[in-house]
């Protein structure tokens, strides 16, 4: 049956995937939420404070992820906060992120503000699709968008549906096989 592996194939092992929303994109945009799903599904997610000189805030992704500033100046947590959680939960594993330039430097002025180290690599999701999974990766996660409505564009939420939309691109690569 054409979409569904054969018995016995094994279900391809999840990648922790992580994700940022932030201030806005470019030069002087800065995270302002970070979250991820693990290879077991377990979620996590935390609004960040911003530092004193994280000025830049952009309407446009504001609307995005509706996310104040005054919201996360108020609930957010510290970067020191932050770095201590993402070290704690992600030691040693590699993590996958669908925007890693973007992500890789939001993390990277997280860790820089914190004057710490992430105990973990960040990888491009990229790497783990060959050239016809990421064909179809674009068209995949639109149709899970319309079968989770309720989805919202928020960090953990978003990693959630990036694992899901791995997960439906190796299933679709191995029923081609």
């Amino acid at each position: 049956m054409q979409g569904t592996p054969s018995p016995g194939t094994p279900a391809p092992v999840l990648p922790t995937i992580l994700d940022i929303e932030a201030s806005g994109f470019g030069p002087g945009s800065y995270p302002i939420e970070v979250g991820f799903v693990t290879s077991e599904g377990k979620a996590w997610c935390s609004l960040i404070r911003p530092e004193a000189d994280w000025q830049h805030w952009d309407d446009e992704a504001a609307s995005m992820h509706g996310i104040t500033r005054a919201h996360i100046e108020r609930h957010g947590r510290s970067v020191a906060d932050i770095a201590n959680a993402l070290n704690e939960r992600l030691r040693g594993q590699t993590v996958y992120s669908d925007a890693w330039a973007h992500d890789y430097a939001w993390l990277n002025r997280i860790y820089e503000s914190a004057e710490r180290s992430p105990s973990f690599k960040l990888d491009n999701l990229r790497a783990l699709l060959d050239e016809q999974q990421a064909a179809h990766w674009h068209e995949v996660k639109a149709s899970l968008i319309g079968t989770l409505c309720s989805q919202r564009h928020r960090a953990s939420a978003d990693a959630r549906l990036l694992q899901q939309t791995f997960l439906a691109v190796q299933a679709w690569r191995m029923a081609e096989v």
